[in-house]
């Protein structure tokens, strides 16, 4: 009887360890078929754990995306292709300088296959001039804030 190479992740340090020898093999960058089938099935593994343990929901949304991004191997030149905006409008989301829209939420939500809430919820923005603003969510409002002062 043939001993199986993964099982099903039950503990953290199995699931970093899946997660390591994913991106070994993706950097591999091997077109052989037993390659791809080990990344599957390897990704497949590490999806079922982030599901059942919320993995992605403990980091803010850029964060998310940052991490979908190098799972997917996905640079910001695709991300602003799936997206329909500029490479510099992708470096000022995830630089914390812009937040993400309604309808790029739900892109990025379908295209990674994840809830919209992974995307949409309040994290702080860097930019000097949003600093006076608690959270992205007012980024996309039309209304005139009033400054606090």
């Amino acid at each position: 009887m043939e001993t199986l190479q993964y099982k099903i992740i039950k503990t953290e340090t199995q699931y970093w360890d899946y997660c390591n020898r994913l991106e070994e093999l993706v950097m591999q960058e091997a077109n052989d078929d037993e390659v791809g089938e080990e990344i599957d099935l390897l990704t497949l593994l590490i999806e079922k754990w982030d599901e059942e343990h919320d993995t992605l929901g403990k980091s803010d949304p850029v964060e998310a995306l940052k991490y979908l991004m190098a799972e997917h191997k996905l640079k910001s030149k695709d991300l602003a292709e799936l997206l329909g905006v500029s490479k510099g409008f992708i470096s000022e989301i995830l630089s914390y300088k812009k937040g993400f829209s309604k309808e790029n939420i739900w892109k990025l939500a379908t295209h990674f296959k994840v809830k919209q809430e992974l995307f949409n919820r309040p994290y702080k923005l860097i930019s000097a001039v949003n600093l006076h603003l608690k959270n992205v969510s007012v980024m996309n409002t039309r209304k005139q804030l009033r400054s606090a002062h």
